[in-house]
């Protein structure tokens, strides 16, 4: 893992790219031909979202710490959702990844199925609102993603009813179909790591996802959802945010930070 070898591709095609990142040697998809998100005509319009960032990072990974702060960096902006989601495929290299899912290795896979630009499955690597990627450590190359990030999408409030139930009201109109999960967050972990390339190192962690629910769809018009207190109540979470994704790790559509 040193050595920066590209993964085989679905094409079969191989080609340079990546410098930098380590690459899981498993099948990614690409493609020569990549729509580019189209920015809105006014450029000032504020989002009534927040832009997701998705690092997929681990820690047996010695290209992913510049990138873990990074990550650490790009919190700080409340434009962004910065989720930082650990992956499980560098575990067989002497380290187990103490925060890793693998519902996070299988969403990378996902992405990489598309062929988006920045494709691939490896590490680290950035997913901006669930379409194109870019090595995690490269901050020009993320922000200039979310520069090109749609600005529009429908809107996201929260209130508690009598019975200290979170109501998530979802307004806007669309001819597509978005699926609606709560995403339970630690804001900061730090991990010792005793074996493998980061042997020795301590390293530090952003808004690492804890669990996802799925709290149902939204189908373009206003709708309502409720969440129970205890679903609120994850082990080791301290945020919680609400994503509307379309189908398939599709475009993320909106997002919410929850104020709790």
């Amino acid at each position: 893992m040193n050595q920066f070898v590209l993964a085989a591709m679905i094409t079969g095609t191989v080609f340079a790219g990546f410098m930098g990142a380590q690459l899981a040697p498993i099948a990614a998809a690409s493609s020569s031909n990549v729509a580019t998100p189209a920015a809105d005509a006014d450029d000032d319009q504020i989002s009534p979202y927040p832009v997701v960032i998705e690092l997929f990072t681990s820690q047996g990974c010695s290209s992913c710490p510049p990138a873990d702060m990074l990550a650490e960096r790009l919190a700080k902006d409340d434009s962004l959702l910065v989720i930082t989601r650990p992956v499980t495929y560098w575990d067989r290299l002497g380290w187990k990844d103490s925060l890793a899912r693998p519902e996070n290795t299988n969403l990378q896979r996902a992405y990489a199925s598309k062929g988006n630009e920045g494709s691939g499955v490896y590490t680290p690597q950035i997913v901006v609102n669930g379409v194109d990627g870019a090595v995690g450590s490269r901050e020009g190359d993320i922000r200039s993603l979310v520069r090109l990030t749609r600005k529009s999408g429908p809107t996201i409030e929260t209130e508690n009813n009598a019975r200290g139930e979170l109501i998530v009201t979802i307004d806007g109109k669309s001819d597509f179909m978005a699926g609606v999960s709560l995403v339970a967050l630690s804001s900061s972990e730090t991990v010792r790591i005793g074996r493998g390339e980061n042997g020795g190192r301590t390293l530090h962690y952003t808004n690492v996802v804890k669990s996802e629910r799925n709290l149902g769809s939204w189908r373009g018009q206003p709708a309502r959802f409720v969440i129970a207190t205890e679903h609120l109540n994850v082990n080791g979470a301290d945020k919680y945010a609400v994503i509307l994704q379309r189908p398939g790790a599709g475009p993320i559509v909106g997002a919410k930070l929850l104020d709790i």
